[in-house]
């Protein structure tokens, strides 16, 4: 049995690189910014954009907490 097509984008959004999830969310952005396009096409669109922003999120995030732990290292080494 296939999973429901939304656990499938969910599982491939997950496996992006910041760079490639933000790419494609540029792309939705101007799609939508664009119009012409059926309201179901517009929500799907929509949600993978909410997808992808919370997974380039996750990246920057995840970016934060290294620098800082970085620093913290860093500066405990200073003492």
């Amino acid at each position: 049995m296939t999973e429901p097509a939304a656990q499938q984008n969910q599982a491939d959004i997950s496996t992006l690189s910041y760079e490639q999830a933000r790419e494609e969310l540029v792309g939705i952005v101007k799609r939508l910014e664009a119009g012409n396009l059926p309201l179901e096409d517009s929500l799907s669109l929509w949600e993978r954009g909410e997808a992808l922003a919370d997974r380039c999120q996750g990246w920057l995030d995840g970016a934060r907490e290294r620098l800082d732990k970085a620093r913290e290292e860093s500066s405990d080494e200073d003492d």
